[in-house]
Formats: C-alpha cells, structure tokens, sequence
C-alpha cells in the first residue's frame, strides 16, 4: 500500500495530464471524446493515469460526485464561455483579452479537479476502491461513457496506444 501510494505521489497527476495531453493524437482524441461523447476529459486523464499505474476505480467512487460536480458548475461554464467568444476575439483586441482571461481560469478549474482527482487516488485503499486495471483501457473507458461509435473506440485506442505504462 505505501509503495503504491509512493508511486502516484511520485507521478503527479497534473505533469502526467499535461505531458500526455501533448503526445501525438492525445488531444484531439480527448477533444473528440468532450465533445462527441461527453467525456469529462480531466477525469478521462485520471483514469489514463490510474491505468499507467495498473489501477482502476472499483465502481462509482463517492467522492467523484463532488469532483463532477465543480467540472458542471465552474470548469463546463468557462468553457463554453471561452469558446463562445472565439469568432468576436479574432476580430475585436478586447474579446481577445476576455477570452485569455477566461482560458486561464479554466485552465486553472481543470488543474484543481486533477489535484482532486489525485487526492482522491492517494486517499483511496484497494481493493475496496481501486482495484488492478484491466489490460484492456479501451473496455474500460467504453464501458464507463458507453463509447460504441467507431471514432469515438479509435479515439480511446489513439490514447492506450500513446500511454507508457510504468
């Protein structure tokens, strides 16, 4: 159990996300995934990361209720948002301003909803809560946001064929 917990301490879930997040395919297969299938993309990144680590959660955790819950009312808004304002930006320098104000502040709800999500590992005990992964994220992840359309299953596959495990 301690070198468990050691071994996510070690691998801080905000420098795996962003570090993952700029391999080859893995944004724009999390994108699609957001946008096509609702996939909480922070969440998408804790489980990639708990996977790497050969961990999964053992069925709905309760503190993730919590977690969703932020991404719905402070990360999702400014989202849409930033996104709202992309055409006005491109052309009016004060937009453009908002906007970065507002990109940062997400960028700043999404790294808090990590830092929870890693707390929430750290503070977890298998088997009760984590379990061993299964070999197979793409089963997992599918299973979890009912993926089944053929590009959202490639996007999923972008992602295990992009994850180093430890």
């Amino acid at each position: 159990m301690a070198s468990l917990r050691a071994g996510l301490a070690a691998d801080p879930l905000w420098d795996f996300a962003l570090s993952f997040y700029a391999r080859p395919g893995v944004e724009a297969a999390c994108l699609l995934l957001q946008d096509d299938a609702g996939v909480d993309v922070c969440e998408l990144l804790w489980r990639c990361w708990l996977h790497r680590h050969g961990l999964a959660p053992a069925g709905e955790l309760d503190e993730l209720s919590a977690i969703r819950r932020w991404q719905d009312e402070v990360t999702v808004p400014l989202r849409t948002l930033r996104r709202q304002l992309k055409a006005q930006a491109a052309h009016d320098p004060g937009t453009a301003e908002v906007r970065r104000c507002i990109q940062q502040a997400e960028l700043a709800a999404e790294r808090e909803t990590l830092l929870r999500l890693q707390h929430l590992a750290l503070r977890t005990t298998p088997p009760t809560a984590l379990s061993a992964a299964t070999p197979n994220l793409e089963n997992s992840l599918a299973s979890r946001w009912k993926l089944q359309k053929k590009e959202q299953l490639l996007a999923v596959q972008t992602l295990e064929c992009q994850l180093d495990p430890l």
